[in-house]
């Protein structure tokens, strides 16, 4: 992911930053805990789409 790209993404529940997981291609967010995936190159940036954390997985930086 286009680093540029990555600073304007937000949450599009809570307009928060999302921190990119390389190894797992998703963007996450933390207050939200969820996983929006990566695919071909595209983030798919709908809540129908994100994956919930569960609270003993650990998000990073």
């Amino acid at each position: 992911m286009d680093a540029k790209f990555l600073e304007i993404l937000v949450c599009p529940l809570c307009k928060g930053p999302l921190f990119y997981a390389k190894d797992a291609q998703e963007l996450i967010c933390k207050p939200d805990r969820l996983a929006f995936p990566i695919r071909d190159g595209i983030p798919m940036m709908l809540e129908s789409e994100a994956r919930e954390l569960p609270a003993d997985e650990e998000v990073g930086q």
